[in-house]
Protein backbone atom coordinates (compact mmCIF):
# COMPACT_ATOMS: atom_id res chain seq x y z
CA UNK A 1 0.00 0.00 0.00
CA UNK A 2 0.96 3.53 -0.55
CA UNK A 3 0.18 6.77 0.15
CA UNK A 4 -1.61 7.37 -2.94
CA UNK A 5 -3.91 3.77 -3.04
CA UNK A 6 -7.09 4.60 -2.01
CA UNK A 7 -8.26 2.87 1.54
CA UNK A 8 -11.64 2.32 1.81
CA UNK A 9 -13.36 1.59 5.28
CA UNK A 10 -13.36 -2.58 4.84
CA UNK A 11 -9.74 -1.64 3.45
CA UNK A 12 -8.89 -0.27 6.63
CA UNK A 13 -10.84 -2.90 8.94
CA UNK A 14 -8.92 -5.23 7.02
CA UNK A 15 -5.43 -3.90 7.17
CA UNK A 16 -5.93 -3.47 11.27
CA UNK A 17 -7.39 -7.01 11.61
CA UNK A 18 -4.39 -8.33 9.76
CA UNK A 19 -1.24 -6.27 11.43
CA UNK A 20 -3.24 -6.82 15.56
CA UNK A 21 -5.61 -9.37 14.90
CA UNK A 22 -4.66 -11.70 17.79
CA UNK A 23 -3.45 -8.99 20.21
CA UNK A 24 -6.65 -7.14 19.92
CA UNK A 25 -8.83 -10.52 20.68
CA UNK A 26 -6.89 -11.64 23.58
CA UNK A 27 -7.24 -7.51 25.26
CA UNK A 28 -10.83 -8.00 24.54
CA UNK A 29 -13.76 -5.64 24.06
CA UNK A 30 -13.40 -3.78 27.39
CA UNK A 31 -9.28 -3.23 27.05
CA UNK A 32 -9.77 -2.07 23.18
CA UNK A 33 -12.53 0.33 24.25
CA UNK A 34 -10.18 1.99 26.78
CA UNK A 35 -7.51 2.69 24.39
CA UNK A 36 -10.06 4.09 21.96
CA UNK A 37 -11.09 6.55 24.86
CA UNK A 38 -7.33 7.21 25.36
CA UNK A 39 -7.33 8.09 21.80
CA UNK A 40 -10.42 10.40 21.49
CA UNK A 41 -8.68 12.09 24.64
CA UNK A 42 -5.83 12.76 22.68
CA UNK A 43 -7.69 14.11 19.36
CA UNK A 44 -9.37 16.39 22.32
CA UNK A 45 -6.02 17.91 22.63
CA UNK A 46 -4.92 17.85 19.56
CA UNK A 47 -8.05 19.56 18.36
CA UNK A 48 -7.52 22.14 21.10
CA UNK A 49 -3.81 22.83 20.35
CA UNK A 50 -2.01 19.91 18.44
CA UNK A 51 -0.40 21.36 15.05
CA UNK A 52 -2.30 20.13 11.58
CA UNK A 53 0.17 17.02 11.39
CA UNK A 54 -0.48 15.99 15.06
CA UNK A 55 -4.38 16.65 14.46
CA UNK A 56 -4.30 13.95 11.65
CA UNK A 57 -2.65 11.71 13.36
CA UNK A 58 -4.86 11.63 16.01
CA UNK A 59 -7.79 11.29 13.93
CA UNK A 60 -6.24 8.50 12.40
CA UNK A 61 -5.33 6.85 15.38
CA UNK A 62 -9.30 6.99 16.67
CA UNK A 63 -10.40 5.56 13.49
CA UNK A 64 -7.60 2.48 13.99
CA UNK A 65 -8.53 1.52 16.88
CA UNK A 66 -12.62 2.41 16.08
CA UNK A 67 -11.91 -0.51 13.34
CA UNK A 68 -10.22 -2.39 15.85
CA UNK A 69 -12.84 -2.63 18.51
CA UNK A 70 -15.32 -3.27 15.69
CA UNK A 71 -12.98 -6.32 14.91
CA UNK A 72 -13.06 -7.35 18.14
CA UNK A 73 -16.84 -7.52 18.24
CA UNK A 74 -17.51 -8.90 15.09
CA UNK A 75 -18.76 -6.11 13.49
CA UNK A 76 -18.60 -5.00 9.34
CA UNK A 77 -18.28 -0.89 9.68
CA UNK A 78 -18.60 -0.88 6.34
CA UNK A 79 -22.25 -2.88 5.90
CA UNK A 80 -22.99 -0.78 9.38
CA UNK A 81 -22.15 3.14 8.11
CA UNK A 82 -24.09 2.01 4.95
CA UNK A 83 -27.22 0.26 6.86
CA UNK A 84 -27.29 3.66 9.12
CA UNK A 85 -26.20 6.16 6.64
CA UNK A 86 -26.38 4.65 2.72
CA UNK A 87 -29.95 5.90 2.50
CA UNK A 88 -29.74 9.39 3.80
CA UNK A 89 -29.62 11.05 7.16
CA UNK A 90 -31.58 8.87 9.62
CA UNK A 91 -33.56 11.49 11.23
CA UNK A 92 -34.87 13.25 8.13
CA UNK A 93 -34.13 10.67 5.50
CA UNK A 94 -32.21 13.14 3.21
CA UNK A 95 -28.83 13.18 2.06
CA UNK A 96 -28.52 16.94 2.77
CA UNK A 97 -29.74 16.50 6.02
CA UNK A 98 -32.77 19.18 7.12
CA UNK A 99 -32.82 18.17 10.64
CA UNK A 100 -32.79 21.04 13.05
CA UNK A 101 -29.89 21.87 14.44
CA UNK A 102 -31.06 20.98 18.10
CA UNK A 103 -31.67 17.55 16.95
CA UNK A 104 -28.81 15.03 17.15
CA UNK A 105 -28.14 13.89 13.50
Amino acid sequence: MTDASPLSLRDLQSLIKEMYGPKDVARGVDGTFMWLMEEVGELAAALREGTPDELALEFADVLAWLATIANVAGVDLDAAVRKKYGSGCPGCGQFSCRCDLSEKP
